[in-house]
């Protein structure tokens, strides 16, 4: 498994382990399943994990610590998230949660980008992991929030970074365009954007990721699969493209990639991993994985060769960034 440097001293591997899907993300899978699937990509040499608290109310932070915690902790770099507290929730265990987690409301969530709020919740998410330190520390998801977020928010992650809490900051989204704000405004690190640089939509081209480059920022690509229509060879009807159902011009779109990738012997979901990483700025893919079995066929996808013929065809085609 390759790696690629970012500031900081970190160094991340190229696919990472995406574990929403340990917060029982659609599917309720079990704690040996969870443990089962980070042990087989710690084998396969994946050495970057993220979680976040919003995944199953915590759940996810707490079965990748439990996989983790028998590790040489310099041995791996660990982001989670910041920006929603998991507060007491009123109806408890009588009610299952509905963020698409099938997780108990123990808790519900609460937008907080104080810097009481951001320091609570690395306090919080530390104690879940079970772990001594964290890596990266991402502002989740602050596209209504950008006040507190572009200020007491990373001031407060920034101030975390001086101490040596964490090491890295940033923030994670599914946009490109408030991304790009806060490495314009703020002192970042690193910034995850999701299903933004995929085979489907190269939004973060226009201006995200030359000004990551212009300014020495890393970048992290998620949900390359856009929510599940890149991930399989032949995308169907019912596929979903970014959180909800692909309308036909998308999935006629995807069917088009998928033809020519065909063509070039290679499958959709193999140029769907390889794709973002074309780009050296971007440090890591982040594909969410539930099983070992699943960590073993990303991997497969991921060592699998990609003709550059299937590129220029697709350029060529106006359906990658020119």
């Amino acid at each position: 498994m390759k790696s690629r440097q970012i500031d900081r001293g970190l160094s991340l591997t190229e696919i990472g382990f995406g574990a929403a899907q340990l917060g029982n993300l659609n599917r309720v899978i079990s704690d040996d399943d969870a443990r089962a699937a980070v042990d087989t990509a710690w084998d396969a040499g994946i050495r970057y994990f993220d979680t976040a608290p919003h995944y199953g109310l915590g759940l996810s932070e707490r079965r990748l610590g439990a996989a983790l915690r028998s590790r040489d902790r310099d041995a791996y770099v660990l982001s989670t998230k910041v920006g929603r507290l998991l507060e007491p929730h009123p109806a408890g265990a009588s009610s299952l949660d509905d963020g698409g987690f099938l997780v108990e409301a123990l808790t519900k969530r609460v937008w907080d980008f104080s810097r009481d709020g951001i320091l609570r919740s690395v306090e919080d998410s530390l104690d879940r992991l079970g772990l001594d330190r964290i890596d990266i520390a991402y502002l989740h998801d602050p596209d209504d929030h950008w006040q507190a977020a572009s200020t007491t928010g990373v001031s407060a992650l920034i101030e975390l970074r001086d101490q040596g809490v964490i090491r890295a900051v940033g923030a994670g989204m599914n946009q490109a365009a408030m991304l790009a704000e806060f490495i314009r405004r703020c002192d970042v690190d690193v910034m995850m954007v999701a299903g933004r640089y995929t085979l489907l939509d190269q939004s973060a081209a226009d201006e995200l990721l030359p000004l990551a480059e212009e300014r020495h920022v890393a970048l992290v690509a998620a949900a390359v699969y856009n929510s599940g229509l890149l991930s399989t060879d032949r995308p169907a009807h019912g596929g979903r493209f970014d959180y909800r159902e692909a309308d036909e011009q998308t999935l006629a779109r995807a069917r088009q990639i998928a033809d020519l990738c065909d063509l070039h012997g290679v499958t959709l979901p193999a140029a769907a991993i390889a794709f973002p990483l074309l780009r050296p700025q971007i440090a890591s893919a982040v594909v969410g994985m539930r099983s070992a079995a699943q960590v073993s066929s990303t991997l497969e996808r991921y060592r699998a060769h990609i003709p550059p013929a299937l590129w220029q065809q697709l350029r060529d085609r106006g359906i990658l960034h020119a």
